[in-house]
């Protein structure tokens, strides 16, 4: 008899497809297990809770300065708050052991991303910039829109107006 995808199947199975398939997926399993592949428990020390009332504090705290504040820094992930306004990227960044994840907060910007980057040269090893990237698609985040950027990809940010952001960036060796 053929397996038939209803709604449920899918709705029960997908958070767990979507974990497997993540490029996170293994910076996660490293981060839960590496205490314990010594037999040892993984440290309470390493897990952090972001209450959402401090996020919030930590937010407007960041939009009054218009500024940056990391919120974890920790090998292999980041995890940083960043409100600007009028801000435009020169260049186009890619990384080769980097993926991001953005969570507009607040306000609106534009991603240009992908592409064939043209005059492209490296900052630091694993790391470019490019004035221009042929064929890069344009897209406009607005408050609640996520945007993933796997590692290679080239992107730019343009704020026209005002935007508050989360990035959560995670690192592989190479």
């Amino acid at each position: 008899m053929a397996n038939i995808q209803t709604r449920r199947n899918f709705l029960l199975t997908a958070p767990l497809a979507a974990a497997v398939a993540s490029p996170f997926a293994d910076t996660m399993m490293r981060a839960s297990t590496a205490g314990s592949a010594a037999g040892q428990a993984a440290e309470e020390s390493a897990i952090q809770v972001f209450p959402a009332a401090e996020m919030e504090g930590e937010l407007k705290g960041v939009q009054a300065n218009h500024g940056t504040k990391n919120l974890l820094t920790s090998p292999g992930t980041l995890m940083i708050l960043n409100a600007e306004t009028k801000k435009a990227a020169k260049e186009f960044e890619w990384h080769a052991t980097r993926d991001h994840v953005f969570q507009v907060l607040d306000g609106e910007t534009k991603y240009d991303l992908g592409g064939t980057p043209k005059g492209a040269h490296q900052t630091k090893p694993g790391e470019w910039l490019a004035p221009e990237s042929e064929g890069a698609k344009a897209v406009i985040l607005k408050k609640g829109d996520y945007l993933f950027v796997p590692r290679m990809t080239p992107h730019r940010r343009t704020t026209d107006g005002s935007v508050s952001l989360l990035l959560i960036s995670a690192q592989t060796p190479a």
